[in-house]
């Protein structure tokens, strides 16, 4: 492992193959009680499909704000949420757009970064992400190399193993405790809008380091915020039965890993897949970090 400028610490992934994606007993898993989304909904992990991958570094956590800010104020960059005026964030009614969101102010006109700046940057776009990358000498991972980064060549419901444990990552379950159902979460989260506004709960990359990492290393890697990758939305076959939203993302929306603070443990998994409008579309969950060629 070592530093890199603007990438921080650099996690050396050996390559190799793995199968990708879910195997198929993942979505009967999903079933269980307490698992609020319907099962469709995860149909794009699966079937699983093998990838070859060449040794690459990725980095060891997301990227942060204060180095993001260290890029801004080096190139003048502004992202797409500076440019356009909003972005978006999710109050006690739901997800919305909201004047003023950014990366400077993660939850509006009113707030900033003081204490955050070891905090994933969020409001940051596919755009932004890929500006960051190219200007610190990287890219973004590929979804395989993500997937693999965050679980080795064996699959793995998280990345430290198949064991829940709500100490090991920032997700809802940290804050909320167990959580079982939308109206529980809902609570939960009118509460904290209440108290705070609706900010974002991120934590320090690294905060659950050692007992949270995944297989080579790597943290941060379920929970705290989404992360950007470079891949393209697809279908891993054509015969895959998933959600109608899923089909008309492929092509394209970019896919997006890792789940984040806001969400349930399932939506954590290394194999979950979420997807994201490339074209200036940026949320107070949405982060990212960096990799490049070995």
């Amino acid at each position: 492992m070592r530093w890199e400028a603007g990438m921080g610490q650099m996690v050396m992934i050996p390559g190799g193959t793995f199968l990708q994606g879910s195997p198929h007993w993942m979505l009967d898993w999903l079933d269980q009680p307490g698992q609020t989304l319907p099962r469709i909904w995860f149909g794009d992990e699966t079937p699983q499909v093998e990838r070859t991958l060449r040794p690459y570094r990725i980095s060891r956590y997301p990227v942060t704000v204060a180095e993001f800010a260290a890029f801004a104020a080096t190139t003048g960059y502004r992202t797409d949420a500076e440019r356009h005026g909003f972005s978006m964030i999710y109050d006690e009614n739901g997800w919305r757009e909201r004047e003023g969101a950014c990366w400077r102010a993660p939850g509006g006109p009113g707030t900033g970064n003081d204490g955050r700046l070891d905090h994933p940057v969020v409001h940051v776009s596919w755009r932004d992400a890929v500006a960051y990358a190219e200007w610190a000498g990287g890219r973004l991972p590929t979804e395989a190399e993500w997937e693999f980064a965050a679980r080795g060549p064996d699959f793995r419901i998280w990345p430290w193993g198949d064991e829940w444990d709500p100490g090991n990552a920032n997700t809802a379950e940290l804050r909320a405790g167990p959580l079982s159902s939308l109206e529980q979460w809902r609570a939960w989260w009118a509460s904290m809008c209440a108290k705070h506004g609706p900010v974002p709960q991120t934590t320090p990359v690294g905060a659950f380091s050692g007992h949270g990492d995944g297989y080579f290393g790597c943290g941060d890697m379920a929970g705290n915020v989404y992360e950007w990758t470079s891949t393209p939305s697809h279908l891993y076959a054509e015969t895959t039965v998933c959600d109608p939203s899923v089909r008309m993302a492929v092509g394209h929306y970019r896919v997006i890993r890792g789940g984040s603070w806001m969400n349930f443990r399932y939506q954590t998994r290394c194999s979950e897949r979420m997807h994201g409008d490339p074209t200036g579309w940026s949320s107070f969950a949405h982060g990212f970090r960096c990799a490049r060629d070995e």
